[in-house]
């Protein structure tokens, strides 16, 4: 059988759509003509929706040509509005300008008047806003920084409040007042009691103690940061807080004395640069620790071997008061060595009594002379950081120079601490030494008193019995 080209491109055709429908429809076709009947329809709805596609897209290209025409004509309506308001601005301005002249000319010789006017308050409208008082009377700067910035010429009534702010604050410079606020930094919660002395200082009392303050902006302001009262970072020490309390439990009419800052809060804040004892122990460094150390363990060892001594002393003490020997102290000991040789002679008691006393002398003066190297150990690590500190100080000197005084303030406050502490180490324990000597002393001398009255007893009582 011969097939000519139309009938197998045909045949390839039938083909394709029938595996087309089948796999639209889900079921085979049972003959050529249905298996074309599909292809036909399925071709004429691609086409229609191919239609309905292209005809949504002019639709929308339509659509945005126009919106594209309205947004130009919108700008260019826009650009002209703004054309126009800027000629308006321009031609404001020159006409602000002429009535600025004519200002400026009918106010002759007052227009500096004003000039001042508005100066002045701007300058006192800054201290007053600064000022302690208006911690108490907040706002009182608003009208006066208000005039300063105004632009338009001052009324009576605002040129008087220049004056009035003045005086004001020339009466609450001489008034101690006490009035409620808030004050950050503090930890008693609420508002609290604060005594304004003048504008030169202000304390908060919290808990019964007073803490001061100072009107300040924040330390990191946000945008126009208003002024509040805050509590000073370090305390000045207890004496004159403990003038601020007696000032604040003074009576009406009582004369007391009262803590004064005349720069209004800059010497008191000096002591936020003053170290605390933590501060001033690390300034010492290694050295410092370790003389400290020092001083712990001998100071905690010097104290047990005196309270052992002082009981032995006390033990000893009530033992010569009674004849019945004891192990309990030295003195018991020393007499139960008597017991024991008794029978013997006067040379061979002697000698077993010093022995006795030899043995219990070690034990009287254990730990002294720990002590006393201890003591004398300390200066000299005192002596040794004010060397290393002095080598720190030259080695800044010698990288940095001399300009900057703070670079060697490391090294000077290691050698003077580290000699502070040596010599705060070795005062007590000399005391200590001391003391544990002198009642091991005691005990000492006690034990020889004892021990030569037991071999005279003892002698005399061998002549008695001879006799």
């Amino acid at each position: 059988m011969k097939l000519n080209l139309k009938t197998i491109a045909a045949a390839a055709i039938l083909g394709v759509a029938t595996v087309g429908s089948a796999m639209a429809q889900g079921a085979p076709a049972s003959s050529i003509n249905e298996l074309l009947g599909r292809l036909r329809s399925d071709v004429r709805e691609a086409s229609q929706e191919n239609q309905q596609r292209l005809q949504e897209f002019r639709q929308e290209r339509n659509r945005q040509t126009s919106l594209l025409a309205g947004a130009r004509s919108t700008l260019a309506g826009l650009e002209a509005q703004a054309d126009s308001l800027e000629a308006q601005f321009a031609n404001n301005q020159i006409r602000i300008d002429e009535l600025a002249e004519e200002l400026r000319t009918a106010q002759g010789e007052f227009g500096e008047l004003f000039g001042v006017a508005r100066q002045t308050a701007g300058e006192f409208g800054s201290l007053i806003e600064g000022s302690l008082a208006s911690a108490q009377h907040p706002g009182r700067a608003a009208p006066l920084l208000e005039l300063a910035n105004s632009r338009v010429l001052p009324t009576r009534t605002e040129l008087d409040t220049i004056y009035r702010s003045i005086t004001e604050e020339m009466i609450y410079q001489g008034e101690i007042a006490s009035f409620d606020a808030t004050v950050a930094d503090l930890n008693c919660g609420g508002e609290y009691d604060v005594t304004r002395v003048g504008v030169f200082v202000s304390y908060a009392m919290c808990g019964g103690n007073a803490s001061f303050t100072r009107w300040a902006l924040p330390e990191n302001p946000v945008g126009d940061a208003n002024y509040v009262l805050t509590a000073l970072p370090s305390q000045p020490p207890g004496n004159i807080l403990g003038a601020a309390v007696a000032l604040y439990n003074a009576e009406p009419g009582e004369i007391v004395s009262g803590p004064v800052d005349p720069s209004r809060g800059g010497l008191l804040l000096v002591y936020r640069d003053i170290p605390d004892l933590g501060q001033r122990i690390e300034q010492g460094r290694i050295v410092g620790k370790i003389i400290l150390g020092l001083l712990a363990v001998s100071v905690a060892f010097g104290l047990f071997r005196l309270l052992m001594l002082v009981l032995e002393s006390m033990a000893v003490s009530g033992q010569k008061r009674r004849s019945t020997p004891s192990k309990g102290n030295s003195l018991g000991r020393v007499m139960l060595a008597y017991e024991s040789v008794k029978d013997h002679n006067e040379e061979v008691i002697e000698m077993k009594l010093d022995e006795a006393i030899l043995r219990e002398t070690p034990k009287l003066e254990f730990g002294l002379n720990f002590l006393k190297l201890a003591a004398g150990i300390a200066p000299l690590l005192g002596l040794l950081g004010t060397v290393t500190g002095m080598i720190r100080t030259f080695t800044q000197i010698t990288l940095f120079g001399t300009g900057d005084p703070r670079i060697m303030a490391g090294g000077i406050s290691e050698a003077l601490v580290t000699t502070v502490l040596g010599l705060i180490s070795a005062i007590p324990l000399l005391f200590l030494h001391s003391f544990a000597s002198s009642f091991a002393r005691g005990v000492q001398q006690t034990l020889e008193e004892q021990a030569a009255g037991i071999v005279a007893r003892h002698a005399e009582e061998r002549a008695g019995r001879s006799a």
